[in-house]
């Protein structure tokens, strides 16, 4: 698996989200992935965040692409993503990411509600390219908001779907595209002018004479572009709005 901006980007926010409390244990999350497993023949995999490790659960739909079951030293099953070309790969990791982003968007109270859904294509050798439903359920941590365990699970698509990902209320069946216009409604057309511009180097001085606006306004979408993206700089800001290709 090649490693790219959106996958470093999309690891360093998930391994920097557990927490030391013990909502649930690996072995619950295993029992449900089992079920799954057993129930659709999905392949479900539980990704420990914490520990950085991931259990495979692979049920009949696992046979068929020649996937097993077994346990990998990673957050990523790396026995998946080799059915996908680098380009799908690419995809996967930006719709995990704005996902992730849409999280941070809503009421602490109902994240619990959203999984994710999104359109893959696997390259199984010896087989036609198979369409995939890829579905991605996080533990959460309630108390401190910390994703614990991640849940994805593989199985045949069945039906079309019109967008590539979706963020997908459980409980009222609402659906939200994981689109670059949700990126988009991050951040404001000036805040996005003003981070091109922090991207290109240039500093708030710069910034000012450029946009013909004070350095003190400046300096104020420079702390509301940190806090609409979740980061703790610059560096890391202009880092995730290329992944969410807001510049």
């Amino acid at each position: 698996m090649a490693k790219n901006n959106h996958f470093d980007r999309l690891n360093s926010l998930l391994r920097s989200q557990t927490s030391d409390n013990e909502v649930v244990d690996m072995t619950y999350v295993v029992r449900c992935a089992g079920i799954f497993a057993e129930i659709e023949g999905a392949v479900a995999v539980v990704s420990d965040l914490r520990k950085g490790e991931s259990r495979i659960v692979a049920g009949r739909f696992g046979e068929y692409l020649g996937v097993g079951s077994s346990t990998e030293p990673s957050i990523w099953e790396r026995v998946i993503l080799n059915l996908m070309t680098p380009e799908e790969q690419n995809s996967k990791f930006i719709s995990e990411l704005r996902f992730f982003q849409f999280l941070k968007g809503v009421p602490k109270s109902v994240r619990r509600d959203y999984y994710m859904v999104a359109d893959l294509r696997f390259e199984v050798p010896g087989l036609t390219a198979i369409q995939v439903l890829h579905r991605m359920y996080y533990f959460w941590d309630s108390e401190v908001q910390s994703v614990r365990f991640a849940l994805c699970l593989y199985s045949p698509l069945v039906f079309e779907t019109p967008a590539k990902s979706y963020a997908v209320n459980s409980i009222t069946g609402v659906k939200e595209e994981l689109s670059s216009t949700l990126s988009e409604s991050l951040l404001s057309r000036r805040e996005r002018q003003v981070l091109s511009l922090i991207a290109q180097g240039m500093k708030s001085a710069e910034i000012s004479d450029a946009l013909n606006i004070s350095i003190h306004t400046v300096n104020r979408h420079r702390q509301q572009i940190l806090a609409h993206l979740r980061v703790k700089n610059s560096v890391e800001a202009c880092r995730v709005a290329r992944n969410l290709s807001l510049i």
